[in-house]
């Protein structure tokens, strides 16, 4: 699926959130989108995945305008957020199985997919478990089961990075992008840490309140950093030092 931000920005009231923000992902990469806390990194995971829309700007999704009601549309997506959508009261698999509803995925080998991704993720023994019970990072790993599970085409991620995972599930949850990656699925996530935007991505946007100062694959970023860029290198320095 191919995305296309065109001029998009947001405001909350006087606060400029994103500022005439322009990009284009094509299917199959891994996109860092890297800022300081306030750069506007969640603002827009928040347009990709429908949950707000912009006040101008043009939002594509292999060039049909995307809008809240197109269903269809969103069902070829899915967001986790810094604390994902899950039922408290309902168990690892009653909030699996909900996904899967609201999804309409139903395909041969469903079920054995999700034992395995539970097995992968420490989670099998836990599966009758309610969501409440849980840690923090063990919620997070079942919405992610649940991502997986469903395996939408676009993998939308707010700090997955920082979201309370164990080495185990961060590992798997990489492993997972990077073969889905290679089948043509994008993955979008946000994180402070540039040294991580380095390493795991193929493509990387930086932030800096509220505009987009850098859009290009990470090699570029890399090579940016030099004299000839001083806003840009100051930038990174900065995230550098804040990791």
């Amino acid at each position: 699926m191919r995305i296309e931000l065109g001029n998009v920005s947001k405001h909350y009231g006087k606060i400029k959130a994103i500022d005439n923000v322009s990009m284009t992902i094509d299917p199959g990469r891994i996109v860092a989108v890297l800022g300081a806390n306030g750069a506007g990194k969640t603002t827009i995971l928040k347009i990709l995945s429908g949950v707000t829309a912009p006040d101008t700007g043009e939002y594509l999704l292999d060039g049909d305008p995307f809008r809240r009601d197109r269903t269809d549309l969103r069902r070829r997506l899915c967001c986790l957020p810094d604390f994902p959508l899950l039922f408290p009261g309902h168990t690892v698999l009653q909030n699996i199985a909900i996904y899967l509803n609201l999804y309409e995925t139903s395909r041969e080998g469903t079920e054995e997919w999700v034992v395995e991704v539970l097995t992968q993720l420490d989670l099998l023994s836990l599966g009758d478990a309610p969501i409440h019970t849980l840690s923090r990072g063990q919620a997070y790993k079942t919405a992610l089961a649940a991502l997986l599970t469903v395996y939408p085409e676009v993998w939308i991620f707010d700090e997955p990075f920082a979201s309370g995972m164990d080495p185990q599930g961060i590992e798997y949850f990489k492993e997972q992008a990077r073969t889905a990656a290679a089948q043509g699925c994008t993955i979008i996530y946000t994180t402070q840490i540039l040294d991580i935007a380095e390493r795991f991505s193929d493509w990387v946007g930086i932030l800096d309140e509220g505009e987009l100062k850098h859009w290009g694959t990470a090699s570029e970023m890399k090579a940016l950093a030099g004299v000839e860029q001083d806003a840009l290198a100051r930038l990174m320095m900065r995230l550098r030092s804040d990791s």
